[in-house]
C-alpha cells in the first residue's frame, strides 16, 4: 500500500506540511461535527418528549378516574386533544385518533406502551421515511387507572437535524479549504528565507565568497541553519583554496623539469647529434620526467594527508643538496656550492619531500644571485638547519611581510617568470613535518632563507 501511495505524496515540504494540516483539521472537524450533531439529536428528542408530556398532561385533564369507571370528558378543544392520542384503561382502549385503525402500527405500539406503564417513550417507524415518537402517562384514580399515550411526528425535528448537518458539512468544507490555503501561504512565507539562504549558499560556494549568514537577526531555527551553512561554506572555501593551491604548486614545480626537457629537445634538433649525445639527451629527459613524477607524487601525497606528519624516516641531507645543485642549470656567471662540515647529517623527512622544500629556495636564489649561491647544512638543537644564501639585491624591506603569501612578488616586472608560489609551498611542506622556512633579516648582502627540519 505504501508503495502505491508514495507517488501520490507531495514532493515539497510545503505540500507535505499543508497536507498534514489539512488531515489534522479534517479529523478534528469530523469529531466535532459528529459530537455536535449527536448532541443536537438528543436535544431535539428531549424537546419532542417534553412536547409529548405536555400534551399528555393536557389530555389527562379530560380523563375522569374518580368514579368506578374511567370516563373521557368532552371539552371545547376535543378535536385538538384527540389528535394522535390513545387512552387506555388497563389494556382496554377507550379512545384513539379518528384517522388511525385499531390494528395499525401506531395503535399496537401505543398498546405496548400502555402495558409497560408511566413515563415510557419509544420511536416507531410509521412508513419510510416517517418516524413517530410515542410517550405514555399513567393516571391512578380511586377505583380505576388510565394511561394516556400521545404521538408526535418527528419529521420537523429530523428535517432540522438534516439541515444543521448539511450546514455543518458545508462549513467544514469551507474551513478545510481555508485551512489548506492559509497553511500553504503561511508555510510558503516561512520557507522563503530558507530558499533565499539556499540560493545564496549555492552562489557563494561556487565562487568561494567570504560572505556568511551569521546567527544574528534570525529566528532560532534559521540561526542554526545559517550556522550549519556557514560551516559548510567554510569547508567548501577551504577545499577550493586547497585545489587552487595544489594546481598552482604543481604548475610551479613542474615548470623547471619541463623547461629542461624543452631545452634538451631544442638542442638535440638544432643539428645532427652523435649516438653518445643522443643518449645523453635521453638521460636528461628521463631524469626530468622522473623528477616530474616525484613532484606530482610528493604534492599529491601531501594534499591527501592534509598536513599530517610525514612517514618516519631519515634522509642524508648533503647528497640531496648536491643533487639539487647539479640539476639547477645555473647561468654561467652564477656559481652554486654546497658547504657543510657534517657530511653524515640526516633529516627526519623523506628525500622527495626534502627536495620539494629546498628546491624553491634554490631556484629563487639562482634567479636573483649576481655570482654566488651558497647552500649550508648544520645540526641545531633538535634538528637540522639548511640555509640558502645569494649575493643578489635581497628582499625589499616593504615586502618582507608578504614573502610567504601565495601569488605575491616584490617586482612582477623584473623579467623573471616566477608565480610567487615557491616560498609558500616550501613553508607549507616544512610545517607539515614539524619544520619551518623563514627569512633571515640579519643578512644584508643579499638574501638568506633558513629551513629548519627535525633530525633523522
Amino acid at each position: 500500500m505504501k508503495r502505491f501511495l508514495r507517488p501520490l505524496a507531495p514532493r515539497t515540504l510545503r505540500g507535505r506540511l499543508s497536507l498534514v494540516a489539512l488531515t489534522t483539521a479534517a479529523l478534528l472537524m469530523t469529531v466535532l461535527t459528529v459530537a455536535f450533531n449527536t448532541v443536537l439529536d438528543r436535544h431535539l428528542q428531549h424537546q419532542a418528549d417534553a412536547e409529548l408530556r405536555s400534551r399528555a398532561d393536557a389530555v389527562a385533564t379530560t380523563v375522569d378516574t374518580s368514579g368506578p369507571r374511567v370516563r373521557v370528558l368532552e371539552t371545547v378543544n376535543d378535536r385538538l386533544l384527540d389528535a394522535n392520542v390513545w387512552i387506555y384503561t388497563g389494556t382496554r382502549l377507550l379512545e384513539k385518533p379518528p384517522s388511525t385503525a385499531a390494528d395499525s402500527t401506531l395503535t399496537e405500539a401505543a398498546a405496548r406502551l400502555a402495558r409497560r406503564g408511566d413515563g415510557v417513550c419509544t420511536t416507531v417507524a410509521a412508513g419510510h421515511p416517517r418516524s413517530v415518537r410515542l410517550c405514555a402517562r399513567a393516571m391512578a384514580g380511586n377505583r380505576g387507572t388510565a394511561t394516556v399515550v400521545t404521538a408526535l411526528d418527528l419529521a420537523p425535528y429530523r428535517n432540522s437535524a438534516a439541515v444543521v448537518l448539511l450546514g455543518s458539512l458545508v462549513l467544514d468544507s469551507v474551513m478545510l479549504a481555508c485551512t489548506y490555503a492559509l497553511t500553504r501561504l503561511a508555510v510558503g512565507r516561512a520557507l522563503r528565507p530558507v530558499r533565499t539562504m539556499t540560493d545564496q549558499a549555492t552562489e557563494w560556494s561556487a565562487v568561494g565568497s567570504d560572505q556568511r549568514f551569521g546567527a544574528t537577526h534570525h529566528p532560532a531555527e534559521l540561526a542554526r541553519l545559517g550556522t550549519s551553512l556557514d560551516s559548510l561554506l567554510d569547508r567548501i572555501r577551504t577545499v577550493l583554496r586547497h585545489e587552487r593551491q595544489l594546481t598552482g604548486e604543481l604548475s610551479h614545480e613542474l615548470r623547471t623539469p619541463l623547461t629542461r626537457i624543452v631545452i634538451e629537445l631544442d638542442w638535440w634538433r638544432a643539428r645532427p647529434r652523435t649516438a653518445a649525445e643522443t643518449r645523453a639527451t635521453h638521460e636528461v629527459i628521463a631524469e626530468a620526467a622522473q623528477a616530474m613524477r616525484t613532484i606530482c607524487d610528493t604534492l599529491l601525497d601531501d594534499a591527501r594527508k592534509e598536513a599530517q606528519t610525514a612517514a618516519p624516516g631519515a634522509t642524508a641531507v648533503v647528497p640531496v643538496l648536491c643533487r639539487l645543485v647539479d640539476r639547477l642549470g645555473t647561468p654561467e656567471q652564477v656559481k652554486a656550492v654546497v658547504d657543510t662540515t657534517v657530511p653524515e647529517l640526516a633529516a627526519g623527512v623523506p628525500p622527495a619531500l626534502l627536495e620539494r622544500i629546498v628546491s624553491p629556495l634554490l631556484t629563487n636564489a639562482v634567479r636573483y644571485a649576481r655570482s654566488t649561491v651558497t647552500v649550508t647544512a648544520r645540526p641545531v638543537s633538535g634538528g637540522v638547519r639548511i640555509s640558502v644564501t645569494d649575493d643578489g639585491p635581497g628582499v625589499p624591506e616593504a615586502f618582507v611581510g608578504d614573502l610567504f603569501q601565495p601569488g605575491r612578488r616584490a617586482d612582477p616586472d623584473d623579467g623573471h617568470d616566477g608565480a610567487g608560489l615557491g616560498l609558500p609551498l616550501a613553508r607549507r611542506l616544512a610545517r607539515a613535518v614539524g619544520g619551518e622556512v623563514s627569512h633571515d633579516p640579519a643578512c644584508t648582502s643579499g638574501a638568506r632563507f633558513l629551513t629548519d627540519l627535525p633530525a633523522g
